[in-house]
C-alpha cells in the first residue's frame, strides 16, 4: 500500500523563510515559548509528511490530475506541499487570509 511507504521530505528555502517569519511574529505578539509551541508543530506535522502524505486534502486552488498538492490548515496558516515520485516538498507556509495568487505561485517554486 503508497501510504506505508516513506518518502524523504525536504523543505523549499520559501518555506524557511515563512517559518522565521511566523517565528519573529509570534515572540512579539505571544511571547518566546508560544512561538516556539507553534514552530514545533509546524515542524512536527511536516516531518509526518514522510508517511502521511495523503492524509491532507488537495490544495484547491492548485488542482492537478496527481493531486500532487496539497496543503495543511493549521490555525490560520496553509502548509503547502507537493508530493513527488522520490520526495515530499514543503513549499511555502501562508497566512490563510492570502490571496489566491500568492497560493498559485507556488507551483512555480523549485528545490
Amino acid at each position: 500500500m503508497e501510504e506505508e511507504k516513506k518518502l524523504p521530505v525536504k523543505v523549499s528555502k520559501l518555506f524557511l523563510i515563512d517559518l522565521n517569519s511566523i517565528f519573529q511574529y509570534g515572540v512579539e505578539t505571544f511571547g518566546l515559548k508560544q512561538a516556539e509551541l507553534y514552530e514545533n508543530e509546524i515542524w512536527k506535522l511536516v516531518e509526518g509528511l514522510s508517511s502521511n502524505w495523503l492524509l491532507f486534502s488537495e490544495c484547491r486552488h492548485l488542482p492537478t490530475k496527481s493531486k500532487m498538492y496539497r496543503w495543511i490548515v493549521l490555525e490560520s496558516h496553509l502548509i503547502i506541499y507537493r508530493i513527488t515520485i522520490k520526495e515530499i516538498q514543503a513549499l511555502r507556509i501562508l497566512h490563510s487570509n492570502r490571496s489566491i495568487t500568492k497560493i498559485r505561485a507556488s507551483r512555480g517554486i523549485r528545490l
